[in-house]
């Protein structure tokens, strides 16, 4: 079985986040970029399946070579080999786009994206990438099993789970659940050793439209300061509760 893992380059949560060029741009100065976390979990249980079943697991990313420190780690922590189409992900077309015809030339099983990548929030890119490739799609998935060209997956719903199979080729976008948090992998000395012997496959873009533009990004509003109220004034707090907080 061959597995695609899509890797999102993404900020450190710890990381502040400014915007320049007028509040249309990601400051990038002094950030910190991991595997998106979503794509983390897909990457651990794709490495489960090359230790269980014998598959073979390759990674790639759309984006500059700042993202090669990220595909590396990735090939420390047990992929066999990375791709990294050299292209600006602005948009999740583009992006999509730009998958789709990696899974195409590589004739993959298995995709397995995160459902959405942890900046943009987009949550579009394994649903087109399921429709321009014709295979099936299970999003929002939280547990999965191979067994031949068959799949049973775990889909996260509204009020509970959905267990349903699907056939392979298939397209996967994983989340928190897909494995358990204990099971992520970190390199060891070894593994990152072994990654700088493992090949990592720069391809140029095809030509795909971008289709949404960030016009301009905006802080969330800070916290205001924080008002204690003595135990024994009831009334006071309600009144905050009421006509400034609005709770009430």
């Amino acid at each position: 079985m061959k597995i695609l893992v899509c890797i999102s380059h993404v900020p450190d949560t710890t990381s502040k986040i400014n915007f320049i060029n007028g509040d249309s741009e990601f400051d990038t100065n002094g950030v910190q970029f991991v595997i998106n976390p979503n794509d983390e979990f897909g990457l651990t249980r794709a490495i489960w399946f090359k230790e269980q079943q014998g598959a073979n697991v390759t990674v790639v990313n759309v984006g500059g070579t700042d993202a090669e420190a990220t595909l590396r780690k990735a090939l420390a922590i047990g992929a066999d080999e990375a791709i990294r189409v050299n292209a600006n992900p602005t948009d999740g077309f583009f992006v999509a786009k730009q998958l789709a015809e990696v899974v195409k030339n590589g004739g993959y099983d298995l995709v397995i994206a995160g459902k959405e990548s942890l900046d943009y929030n987009g949550g579009m890119v394994p649903g087109m990438l399921a429709a321009l490739t014709g295979a099936d799609f299970v999003n929002s998935c939280i547990g999965l099993d191979i067994n031949g060209t068959t799949a049973k997956a775990v889909r996260e719903i509204d009020g509970g789970k959905e267990t349903i199979a699907a056939n392979l080729p298939l397209v996967i976008g994983g989340q928190k659940g897909l494995v358990e948090e204990k099971d992520l992998r970190i390199p060891n000395m070894r593994g990152i050793m072994t990654a700088r012997t493992k090949a990592l496959t720069i391809l140029e873009p095809v030509g795909a439209d971008n289709t949404t533009k960030a016009v301009k990004f905006e802080k969330p509003a800070a916290k205001s300061a924080v008002k204690l109220v003595n135990a024994d004034n009831l009334d006071e707090l309600i009144n905050l509760l009421h006509n400034e907080a609005k709770v009430i």
